[in-house]
């Protein structure tokens, strides 16, 4: 092998390093430093075979009131406000808001919105934690275009690990 062949070898792998890396980092930030909102969700546990165990999550959010004109697929802003144990929708729009509290999504063809927070792995034979729930709620944070990423599950007001470990105690 020429020495210019492992030189461009050794940039092409760098690189793909340096841009998962870079991802990683982006979610990270915005994990630390996103608005943490809590949102009322609601559970189905599904299994896959490949996949393992995981937790498809709806929220009370995710339906637009029927008035609301929108195509599926466009994208659809839900602004927020802080009630006393989770974050309320006040309205939705189709335009990005100039401030506030704001979760974005995508209008499916069901009517529902996606915001990319549908799926909560589970380490596997523990899913039925999160079905058997009381009460659901889901920690996300929030990035200034409304982008939202799972923080933390509160399973009937604990943190899921916690949850999980009581769970496997009673067993």
């Amino acid at each position: 092998m020429s020495l210019r062949f492992r030189l461009i070898f050794a940039a092409i792998a760098l690189g793909q390093v340096f841009v998962v890396l870079g991802f990683i980092a982006d979610r990270e930030y915005d994990l630390r430093s996103g608005r943490e909102v809590v949102l009322q969700a609601i559970p189905v546990d599904p299994r896959s075979v490949f996949q393992g165990d995981y937790a498809v999550l709806t929220y009370e959010i995710s339906r637009p009131p029927r008035e609301m004109k929108a195509e599926p697929g466009s994208t659809v802003f839900v602004r927020l406000k802080e009630g006393p144990q989770v974050w309320r929708a006040v309205a939705y729009e189709a335009t990005r808001p100039g401030d506030g509290t704001f979760i974005r999504g995508e209008l499916k063809g069901d009517g529902d919105i996606d915001f990319g927070l549908g799926t909560f792995f589970v380490p596997e034979g523990t899913g039925h934690i999160v079905e058997q729930a009381q009460d659901l709620k889901v920690v996300v944070s929030l990035d200034e275009s409304g982008n939202a990423i799972i923080k933390e599950v509160l399973v009937d007001g604990r943190p899921f690990d916690e949850a999980r470990r009581r769970a496997g105690a009673r067993r």
